[in-house]
């Protein structure tokens, strides 16, 4: 039974979800943890939501691929500052415009790179409410990459990009010594180390069914950019992410999956600091980015905070590390218009982190 104290969010949170029939909402106040699970795994029949069941996250993929970059760079595989053309050659690289694009450009969406790739989008045009993504190789990103045309200057805007973090996925692969897939890398680097589970990139394991508009969607496919949004996760693992970085922002130890306390030496520890780094300041003076994280200042903390979406699911995950709180909110519908679900999980963190 969840405690008291989690009751209340955790069903607010549940009540914004609409369209969803699966919502699981986990919550960290101090040293206190509570995972919340609401439903059944699919509309009309499915198992019961348990705290273990796994929901697609979306961009919150994109959280998990700047930690293997900061990871990455504590052991020397690479750099923050190295450029594009370390990785590729030069038939692949896009127009340069005024400088070259690097590893911390893609990781703060500063690289001057479109959205999406040129090209993904007339050629997912039949799939578009299903698997936009799916028919979209490696080969075509590289192929996208070399008809870009940055619409400015790496390091002058910030311009939210799948393309930009889907393509440092792709870099982080051929850095590490004999080329291993996105989703091992990640899994031997970050998910393993940190005990997580029940993440990854398989999607043929027990999930969720996604739902849009009340439709069941299939299982989202993201072969070409695994690194902007093909993970599945459950809420334990995403809370224990977080606690993880909240540590390291704070300079402690990175919580294990069990609760427990393990040393944050080596380059996994050096990255869970790194990450959350902040790196540039935004226009409005409360606004900052970490690597992928986006940060608003507060007198009481900074909140971190990110989310993501497919088209059947809606993912919320953000922490204060000054008094330890954290609310992972996951839901089996894509993302409404109006964001509801969004932004009562970002309400419900910063109303947890006043109250202490």
């Amino acid at each position: 039974m969840s405690p008291e104290w989690a009751r209340g969010p955790a069903a607010a949170l549940a009540a914004s979800a609409r369209g969803a029939c699966a919502v699981v909402v986990a919550l960290r106040r101090g040293d206190e943890r509570a995972v919340v699970p609401y439903g059944a795994t699919a509309f009309g029949g499915g198992e019961p939501v348990t705290t273990d069941t796994r929901f697609e996250i979306g961009s919150l993929t994109k959280c998990f691929t700047a930690l293997l970059l900061a990871e990455q760079a504590a052991r020397g595989e690479v750099a923050h500052g190295d450029p594009l053309g370390r990785f590729l050659p030069p038939e692949v690289l896009p127009r340069q415009r005024g400088g070259p694009i690097t590893l911390l450009h893609l990781a703060t969406h500063t690289a001057g790179l479109p959205r999406l790739p040129p090209g993904l989008l007339a050629g997912a045009a039949s799939r578009w409410f299903a698997n936009p993504y799916a028919a979209f190789t490696t080969g075509d990103l590289l192929r996208s990459l070399a008809r870009t045309r940055p619409h400015a200057r790496p390091g002058d805007r910030v311009r939210y990009s799948n393309f930009g973090v889907g393509l440092l996925g792709h870099l982080l692969t051929r850095a590490a010594p004999g080329g291993p897939e996105y989703g091992d890398l990640l899994a031997e680097r970050v998910l393993g180390p940190l005990g997580l589970r029940r993440t990854g990139c398989a999607p043929g394991l027990a999930q969720a069914t996604g739902h849009w508009h009340g439709r069941p969607r299939p299982s989202w496919l993201i072969p070409g950019l695994p690194g902007a949004g093909a993970l599945r996760s459950s809420a334990p693992d995403l809370l224990t992410l977080l606690d993880a970085l909240a540590d390291g922002a704070s300079g402690g130890s990175p919580g294990a999956a069990d609760g427990s306390l393990h040393p944050a030496g080596g380059p996994l520890g050096a990255a869970l600091a790194d990450a959350v780094r902040p790196r540039l300041a935004l226009r409005g003076g409360t606004r900052r980015l970490a690597l992928v994280w986006n940060i608003r200042v507060r007198p009481d903390g900074a909140v971190y905070h990110h989310s993501g979406g497919t088209r059947g699911f809606t993912a919320f995950a953000g922490f204060v590390p000054e008094r330890r709180t954290a609310v992972v909110a996951l839901a089996n519908s894509t993302p409404a218009a109006d964001q509801a679900f969004l932004q009562c999980a970002y309400t419900t963190l910063v109303t947890l982190h006043r109250e202490g």
